[in-house]
């Protein structure tokens, strides 16, 4: 980042990094209830996918509903660096790494999303220097910008839109845009957040990944529907992460 989208952790210095224990116990299921009933609906299978394909054939979409784990890493030499790893069946496979580039323009971040496996590059995600609002560029691997995500410049509340490459519409109020292909609203500040669809399906869902955040990193998890791109669900998260680093910063020292 810059200077400038149930479980109990026992022990930890302030300065350390603990990874949060997963598990599929009857505890760790009781608190995804309990958090279930407080970040609102189920989420809904992704049936119109706005782009096509998706951003990678492997790993974007799935037949079921997926949960990530997104870490920051506690050492970065770019600071806009995250390791994700899917927890669907309990336990943690490495899934893919975001990391942001070593030399940039200040005011510009830039990020990678990277398949562990494969070590290919799958997902871009640019910060674009002039802009109304704080907004994102998103990439395939091959260069092809497929849209870019925006916060909204009038609303009530923080609200992102991500928008779809080549579907019309102009101007930075909203009023002459095309339709968001995702919304992504909720409470940004303690990572309770959803993505719903141009149809209003809740097709993703972010948390705060354990109850208690006691070291000096963000974790997340984020829900991905079936049918839902989880590459570009996850890339949005780490947007959003990015946005609210400062915010996230100024609560921890002042629990401090």
């Amino acid at each position: 980042m810059l200077s400038c989208f149930g479980f109990i952790m026992l022990a930890a210095s302030s300065s350390a990094f603990v990874p949060p224990v997963h598990s599929n116990s009857p505890g760790t299921r009781l608190f995804n209830f309990l958090g279930d009933l407080l970040s609102g609906p189920k989420l809904e299978s992704e049936r119109n996918l706005p782009y096509d394909p998706p951003l990678c054939s492997a790993l974007s979409c799935s037949s079921e509903t997926r949960t990530f784990a997104i870490k920051e890493r506690p050492i970065s030499f770019t600071g806009e660096d995250f390791d994700i790893t899917e927890i669907t069946n309990g336990n943690e496979e490495d899934f893919v790494r975001v990391r942001g580039a070593m030399l940039h323009l200040p005011g510009k971040d830039k990020m990678t999303m990277t398949d562990c496996a494969s070590n290919e590059r799958k997902v871009a995600m640019d910060r674009v220097l002039i802009a109304a609002t704080p907004s994102y560029d998103l990439y395939r691997s091959d260069g092809t910008k497929i849209g870019w995500m925006e916060k909204k410049l009038i609303s009530f509340g923080d609200c992102f839109d991500v928008f779809m490459e080549g579907k019309g519409g102009f101007g930075v109020t909203g009023l002459f845009k095309p339709t968001p292909a995702y919304r992504i609203e909720g409470d940004f500040l303690d990572r309770q957040f959803a993505f719903k669809s141009a149809e209003g399906k809740v097709v993703a869902r972010a948390s705060m990944d354990g109850w208690v955040q006691i070291d000096m990193m963000n974790h997340y998890q984020l829900q991905v529907s079936d049918g839902m791109d989880a590459l570009l669900a996850l890339a949005c998260v780490c947007c959003i992460d990015e946005e609210f680093d400062e915010e996230h910063k100024k609560r921890r020292e002042e629990r401090d």
